[in-house]
């Protein structure tokens, strides 16, 4: 193998796929990455075999094509040292390669090409959507923080795709909150779900790049592929059965809160200050065109109260949260105000977008509540 190509153009190609490259493995040449030389395109691999991750970059010249696996931390390493100029690489051996720059060079060892995992895509019976990428990117976004770490309900541990004939919907949840990012521009010819695992959404989230304009969904029932420009990501999904969040959504709490999103947001966030560290519970009571905050930690002296003109119409209760759940939810929505559906202080609350921001942004939060004093 032996070919010419920009250090700066080479340094983002193995970025993009050195997510994949495990911390630890039993397997020693997954500490590598794949390199593949056709004509004037590079093919970069890493994996970890749960997740792979295969780009695409263009090399100024080629004298020799071929394959091998280069160490990923020594070669990461040496291009994040220099600065954007021609890199030549080439074999020298049956063992080593060389990193030839303008006044310069490195030797490092490879490994057979032959010696790394081959990676396995979805079926002949894969179906395939086709995502606007920011759409995708909002949508695991919007929900990744609602995962749980369950091990006895893996399932939990991801982003639920809910895909139908009219739209589709991305969700998580913990059993304490529960997150609907739902989008008309994702549609398929019949219904289909998988689970993506919170680990391989958050590489896909940081590698969509805003230059992809599409991101190509391709499924079975084991494995996800997701390619958008030269980029190319592989993961096995998580096997298990979604509970039915429908059926977990309130329709009729009748007592409504309309209030600006980020006053609410800041208010909380001032108030949890004063909440007991270990539970960080706050209590909202709710009054017509009144809503006041408190929080109190009787352990270390600690109270704080707040009180917000609203828009209330509903029944005179109070309701408690924990703070941290609450500030999750309102952090991660984009709207300026917010609609509050309750029950009684017993139910869970639906947090959705105020009315006249449902068609911009559709996504809605159910919020367990918790027994405070």
């Amino acid at each position: 193998m032996e070919f010419t190509v920009s250090s700066a153009a080479l340094l983002k190609g193995i970025l993009d796929v050195s997510k994949a490259i495990p911390v630890k493995t039993a397997l020693p040449i997954l500490e590598n990455f794949l390199f593949v030389l056709k004509g004037d395109s590079l093919e970069l691999t890493a994996s970890d075999q749960e997740l792979t991750l295969r780009t695409v970059v263009t090399v100024d010249s080629t004298k020799k094509e071929g394959s091998i696996a280069v160490p990923a931390r020594q070669m990461t390493d040496l291009l994040k040292a220099l600065p954007d100029q021609p890199l030549q690489i080439k074999t020298t051996s049956d063992s080593t390669f060389e990193c030839i720059w303008n006044n310069g060079n490195s030797s490092l060892p490879y490994f057979p090409a032959e010696d790394y995992p081959a990676i396995k895509g979805a079926g002949e019976d894969a179906q395939v959507v086709t995502f606007p990428a920011q759409t995708l990117v909002d949508g695991i976004s919007g929900t990744v923080y609602a995962t749980a770490d369950d091990e006895m309900r893996p399932a939990m541990n991801g982003i639920f795709f809910d895909i139908d004939t009219a739209s589709t919907t991305l969700v998580a949840s913990d059993s304490h909150k529960l997150i609907c990012f739902t989008t008309d521009d994702v549609q398929a010819a019949q219904a289909a779900s998988f689970i993506l695992h919170k680990k391989a959404a958050n590489v896909l989230k940081s590698i969509v790049s805003k230059e992809d304009e599409k991101v190509e969904v391709t499924f079975d029932g084991k494995t996800v592929v997701f390619q958008f420009g030269a980029t190319m990501m592989v993961c096995r999904l998580v096997v298990g059965k979604y509970p039915k969040y429908r059926d977990v959504i309130p329709q009729n709490n009748a007592n409504i809160l309309r209030i600006d999103r980020a006053q609410l947001l800041n208010t909380v966030r001032r108030v949890a200050v004063c909440a007991n560290k270990a539970s960080n519970h706050i209590k909202l009571e709710l009054k017509p065109g009144q809503l006041e905050i408190t929080a109190q930690d009787l352990g270390f002296a600690l109270a704080a109260y707040e009180k917000l003109t609203c828009d209330y119409s509903g029944a005179e209760f109070g309701i408690g949260f924990k703070s941290s759940f609450l500030i999750e939810i309102l952090s991660n929505m984009s709207c300026e105000n917010i609609v509050i559906k309750f029950a009684d202080a017993r139910r869970a609350a639906l947090i959705v977008p105020a009315e006249e921001e449902a068609d911009t942004e559709k996504v809605c939060a159910i919020i367990m509540p918790i027994m405070v004093s």
